[in-house]
């Protein structure tokens, strides 16, 4: 059976859609500072948004997760 690639996290991507995409982005998500993952209006922002409203580097954030996913 062929892996299926998972697709890229950006940071225009949704939060729900990255919990969606890997559960364990929580984790990451939650050790950068960003403890708000069961908030519904952190849900329908994007990770940039979030970034911003945490104060956290989106490259960093980025970075991390898309190594996660992989």
């Amino acid at each position: 059976m062929a892996k299926t690639k998972k697709s890229s996290i950006t940071k225009k991507t949704l939060v729900s859609e990255i919990m969606h995409q890997s559960p364990k982005a929580a984790e990451t998500l939650m050790e950068e500072g960003m403890l708000c993952m069961g908030c519904p209006h952190a849900m329908q922002e994007t990770l940039e948004q979030a970034c911003q409203t945490h104060g956290l580097d989106i490259n960093k954030i980025l970075n991390k997760l898309n190594k996660k996913t992989k």
